[in-house]
């Protein structure tokens, strides 16, 4: 059973309102004005697999906001304006299989807050504005297989950062503030397939040896290769990080 309500002027879901629809398999919300979930929303549904939420005005997911909803497979929250996510925010699905939050407000994400999510397969944190993660952000995704974060604010990622997600194969980290990345990062993704880097900053000095090397090396699809360019220093602007592997660079005293 499907029911679309996308493009209404809905604010608000009403307690327990879908409580009688137990066969309601997929929930089409979007563009509406929904500004608030809680899980007496979603009393009762414990067959449905999608909900989708894109394109309305939330800007926080409380703790225990989808409980109810252990059968979820797909959650799209995209082009909302959420802000934080409680540390329980995902409690209960299990069964998660796609978060979408692309185009959202998020700054920060709480250790552990993916943490209930452990069968996730894809997570997409594009167009937000992260500046930061840490080691326990992805904590809990050991099924992950893709995982985007274009068009962010990150600046520097823990070395460790990936320890909890050896499955991942496509990552997608370009239109950030990257200048210097250990390519020991990637270490434990031995089945990664596809990496987009480009449109960051690098500079290419003595802490991105590493990562020229692994770029020299990997097996992984690095698209648009050629688009893996130098900001600086002056001697090595505009250059691309391939052809700089025989290279040991230094930085200035």
């Amino acid at each position: 059973m499907l029911i679309n309500l996308y493009g209404n002027q809905i604010n608000k879901l009403p307690v327990k309102g879908f409580q009688d629809l137990i066969n309601l398999r997929f929930l089409m919300l979007g563009q509406n004005q929904i500004s608030s979930v809680k899980p007496d929303m979603f009393t009762g549904m414990r067959n449905l697999s999608d909900l989708d939420l894109p394109l309305n005005s939330l800007i926080a997911l409380p703790s225990n906001a989808f409980k109810p909803l252990i059968a979820l497979k797909v959650l799209d929250l995209a082009l909302n304006h959420i802000e934080r996510i409680s540390l329980k925010g995902f409690v209960g699905l299990t069964e998660l299989l796609f978060l979408n939050l692309d185009n959202n407000s998020l700054k920060s994400i709480s250790a552990g807050a993916f943490k209930p999510l452990a069968s996730l397969e894809m997570l997409v944190l594009d167009n937000n504005l992260l500046s930061t993660l840490t080691s326990a952000t992805l904590e809990g995704l050991s099924n992950l297989q893709e995982l985007y974060l274009r068009n962010n604010e990150l600046e520097r990622l823990p070395q460790d950062l990936f320890r909890h997600t050896p499955k991942l194969s496509q990552l997608a980290l370009s239109g950030n503030r990257l200048k210097n990345m250990d390519g020991n990062i990637f270490t434990q993704l031995s089945g990664l397939k596809e990496v987009y880097l480009h449109d960051n900053p690098w500079t290419c000095d003595c802490n991105i040896n590493g990562l020229v090397r692994w770029v020299s090396q990997t097996k992984a699809n690095l698209s648009p290769l050629e688009s893996l360019r130098c900001v600086g220093p002056t001697e090595y602007r505009n250059k691309s990080l391939s052809s700089l592997k025989d290279q040991n660079l230094r930085c200035r005293a």
